[in-house]
């Protein structure tokens, strides 16, 4: 009984870890200003005028 215990533990153990590195880098990432990679960066785009909303008109 006490082995399993002991195993858990270490897998417990090794688990929280990697969740601990996981966040820290993701608080490294965040602090370089680098988007995330799901980011909507549609307004990081200039328009060429080409898109359905430019005035074609010239009025």
């Amino acid at each position: 009984m006490t082995d399993s215990r002991d195993e858990r533990a270490e897998r417990l153990k090794a688990a929280l870890r990697q969740n601990l590195r996981r966040r820290k880098a993701q608080g490294r990432g965040r602090a370089q200003g680098r988007p995330s990679p799901g980011a909507d960066q549609s307004c990081a785009r200039e328009s060429d005028g080409n898109g359905p909303d430019s005035d074609k008109s010239g009025l």
